[in-house]
């Protein structure tokens, strides 16, 4: 896959090999609603059996990665639009409005006042120079949340994700798989690096609420953007694009036979097959109502 300069740097959810189910051949599971978009789970569920599960991860990672190419694309041709240097043109040494900068500086500032506490532990005074760090080099990264999977017999938390929902935030040392791993103690964590994708993400939200219509322009192209936030980030806006195809997260017992065969307690959620044919166009449905 060819990002160009939008690079994706956090590690997609590992693929689920297959042929450690070919002994669960005939195994009837239950699917049950619950993922992205879903609200909680669906008692209403359909059997899935391991040919569903086969297809439906094809299908699934063959729609996640067209609708990943199709985003890079687009922030890419955006990317003059959410430059930093469009707020911060005082800072960074370019024409603009100085005023303008002025209070975006002032913004940033009691925004990242909170992140000197646990668990991110960063600096309690901000230093414009840190905006200099920021680039303009946009990253994706697959919305990850932990899923506590349980049976009669055992209960394992599992990191999912989604297919349809990534995370935009101006690239640095760290990815979002990282700084979760240096603030849950798993992994490294040096102060600057965390600092820098708090900051990162702070000036991606207000680059994206500057851009006046984009929510709408993503609308029309049947993205929803939105600042999302995670349990383990507190407090972290993450500016969220997720394309309105609903997908759902399997048995937790079809979850943890996966994990367990695999070794990796990971898996991506399923795309609703049901729901990408029935998906609605509104500029359609508009047009249908204004010739009637």
């Amino acid at each position: 896959m060819a990002y160009g300069d939008f690079t994706p740097i956090g590690p997609r959810a590992p693929s689920l090999n297959l042929l450690y189910f070919r002994d669960f051949a005939g195994l009837d599971y239950r699917r049950v609603q619950g993922g992205t978009g879903m609200s909680g789970a669906d008692k209403r569920a359909k059997a899935l059996t391991f040919q569903d599960l086969t297809e439906l991860r094809r299908k699934t990672e063959a729609v996640s990665k067209f609708l990943q190419d199709q985003l890079t694309a687009h922030l890419e041709t955006l990317r003059p639009v959410l430059s930093p240097e469009r707020l911060f043109s005082k800072f960074l040494g370019t024409k603009g409005d100085h005023a303008l900068s002025d209070r975006a500086l002032g913004q940033l500032q009691q925004s990242y006042r909170p992140f000197s506490g646990r668990p991110f532990d960063i600096p309690s005074e901000f230093d414009a120079q840190w905006l200099s760090l920021v680039g303009n080099r946009l990253a994706l990264y697959p919305w990850e949340y932990a899923h506590d999977a349980r049976t009669d017999r055992e209960t394992k938390t599992i990191t999912m994700a989604s297919p349809v929902r990534w995370v935009v935030t101006f690239s640095g040392t760290y990815s979002l798989s990282q700084v979760r791993q240096g603030l849950g103690g798993k992994g490294e964590r040096r102060v600057e690096h965390i600092r820098q994708f708090v900051v990162n993400a702070l000036v991606t939200q207000m680059t994206v609420n500057h851009a006046a219509g984009l929510g709408a322009l993503f609308a029309d192209l049947r993205y929803q953007l939105q600042t999302e936030y995670s349990p383990d980030l507190p407090k972290l806006p993450l500016t969220t694009i997720t394309f309105g195809l609903p997908a759902f997260r399997p048995a937790d017992d079809l979850i943890l036979a996966a994990t367990t065969f695999s070794g990796i307690p990971a898996f991506i959620e399923l795309i609703d097959t049901d729901a990408a044919a029935k998906l609605p166009d509104p500029l359609k449905t508009r047009l249908q109502d204004l010739v009637r």
